[in-house]
């Protein structure tokens, strides 16, 4: 089910414009740059190259009340793969900044992240590590004609991806254990004993076609079916548990996936890949024998959940790709998309078994939390999915924060269209995109947030979730994972004295609270980059700011 290793690396020959040199920022002088004027719960978000990134707050008049504003430095573009490092600086005078420079060092992925986002470029790129093939080896497995799901019974020779950059294939063979309505469940004939029962195979179809297929295809879209079978092949196989290597199942572990190649139209030649709607898992092994131990229980638990994840994948790109002329989805927004799934299904339980449904959701929990925590380390967007479980916690919200915005319908819209990333989202929302990621910038904080006389707009708010309750009691439960009651913490100082560097990432920012005592005089700011110059129109910087008291 997860990610990555080769990537494919195009190079041009032709001329490339040179960068613009960089153009230092004017002293902000009184009077010029961006005057701000905005009440309790107002808020205004700020084009830094259209004011000489000078902002201008007034003196506080009041002799009893303080007062605070929240300040987002953001990068609101919408093309992944821009940075700058910034400075925002109070009137008060500071020492000259060291340039910063725009890099950082991502944490080293698990095998199921790096796995996951070598699938998630395969389908972007149409490449999976290897070349289609022009035509058959003469030694292939003999292609399949069906018209029909296959019998109860069946025995069939499947190719399966058996190292995570897909370098080699291994020969599988399964029977059909069962077969009914949208799905067939094979399960490999050299899986370990004692795995799970005709009683666990018939649960797992039945939850299949009575939840994930009809609410899936509802909120995504429909799945292809270019191998005329009218079902969505599982193929439960040891290949996949022997993916991850026993020696880092701490780590985390790959529990299943969907291979774009297996519906790619360029691959359909292709005998190393299937031809047909399949969905790769784990089989149970109690013992280990394979890698890492996976109960019946275990199993019986965590495939539908990856399942659900990934069944969101195989619609997006039959949507994009197949029925209409498109490219597949960029990586933060197709991820975005199966982590909302995972959620999907597990609101479907409640209000009866909320157990179930905090299974299908903790991940997508604790993915956030991580982004929460640094918001300002990890981009938003992302092209090809990194797979870092902050980008991925930042892809959910966001879709998140969409979806209670405009509506459960916006993830059909999304998929059922050749637009993709942020030209997608803002045609299918009717909102420019800069103004979609500053808005859901100040949601992050003031959403929930409970200060007296401070109302959130509701263009600020998370109607599905409240998340400080949520962090305060997984704090409370599990302080380890979670160790603050709640992740987002801004830096705070005078006014006249912020002092907040960095690098800006496409889609994410810092929050500071800039706050003014009683009668405290007007400040000045200035945001520009790490040099003190303008910042680049291509990371299309905003300075965003609510007044919370």
């Amino acid at each position: 089910m997860w990610v990555g290793a080769s990537s494919l690396l195009l190079a041009a020959c032709s001329d490339h414009p040179m960068a613009p040199r960089p153009v230092p920022l004017p002293v902000c002088a009184a009077g010029r740059g961006f005057q701000v004027a905005l009440a309790v719960d107002s808020f205004v978000s700020v084009d830094p190259i259209r004011d000489s990134g000078c902002i201008i707050f007034p003196a506080n008049a009041s002799a009893i009340d303080s007062v605070e504003y929240l300040l987002v430095p953001q990068s609101a573009a919408g093309t992944f793969g821009v940075s700058s490092s910034f400075q925002l600086l109070g009137d008060t005078i500071h020492p000259p900044a060291a340039a910063l420079v725009a890099s950082r060092s991502p944490p080293a992925l698990s095998v199921a992240q790096q796995f996951h986002a070598f699938l998630r470029r395969g389908e972007r790129l149409h490449w999976y590590g290897f070349a289609p093939q022009e035509a058959p080896p003469a030694a292939a497995l003999p292609a399949l004609t069906l018209t029909g799901p296959p019998p109860t019974g069946d025995v069939r020779a499947f190719s399966v991806c058996s190292k995570i950059d897909c370098s080699t294939f291994k020969t599988v063979n399964a029977t059909a254990k069962v077969v009914r309505g949208h799905m067939a469940l094979y399960v490999d004939n050299l899986a370990p004993a004692n795995g799970l029962n005709q009683a666990d195979l018939d649960t797992l179809t039945d939850l299949f076609n009575s939840r994930i297929y009809p609410l899936d295809t509802a909120a995504f879209g429909n799945v292809s079916d270019i191998d005329n079978d009218s079902v969505v092949i599982v193929l439960m196989t040891n290949v996949v548990n022997q993916l991850t290597p026993k020696s880092v199942c701490g780590g985390g572990y790959i529990a299943g996936f969907f291979l774009g190649a297996d519906l790619d139209p360029r691959f359909a030649r292709d005998n190393r890949v299937n031809h047909g709607e399949i969905f790769y898992s784990i089989v149970a092994d109690s013992a280990g024998a394979l890698s890492c131990i996976h109960s019946r229980t275990a199993a019986k638990q965590d495939v539908p959940i990856t399942f659900t994840h990934e069944f969101q994948h195989m619609i997006s790109f039959a949507e994009h790709v197949l029925f209409r002329p498109g490219q597949s989805e960029e990586g933060w927004l197709t991820e975005g998309l199966s982590k909302y799934a995972e959620e999907l299904i597990g609101r479907s339980y409640l209000p009866g078994d909320s157990v179930t449904f905090v299974r299908y959701v903790k991940e997508d929990r604790y993915d956030a939390y991580q982004y929460l925590n640094a918001p300002g380390n990890s981009p938003l967007l992302i092209e090809l999915d990194q797979g870092t479980l902050a980008e991925i916690g930042a892809s959910w919200l966001f879709v998140r924060y969409l979806v209670d915005q405009f509506g459960d319908s916006l993830p059909l819209k999304l998929n059922r269209t050749t637009k993709t990333g942020a030209d997608n989202v803002a045609t299918q929302t009717g909102v420019g995109f800069d103004t979609l990621l500053t808005r859901w910038a100040l949601a992050n904080w003031v959403s929930d947030l409970a200060v007296p006389g401070f109302t959130a707009a509701p263009t600020l708010k998370y109607s599905s979730w409240n998340f400080r309750a949520t962090y305060a009691a997984l704090n409370s439960s599990d302080p380890f994972r979670f160790p603050k009651p709640y992740p987002l913490v801004p830096t705070s100082s005078a006014g006249n004295l912020t002092d907040v560097t960095g690098v800006l990432y496409a889609g994410s920012g810092a929050y500071h609270r800039a706050l003014q005592g009683p009668l405290a005089a007007g400040f000045q700011l200035q945001f520009g980059d790490g040099g003190a110059n303008y910042l680049p129109a291509s990371i299309v910087p905003r300075l965003t700011i609510i007044r919370i008291r």
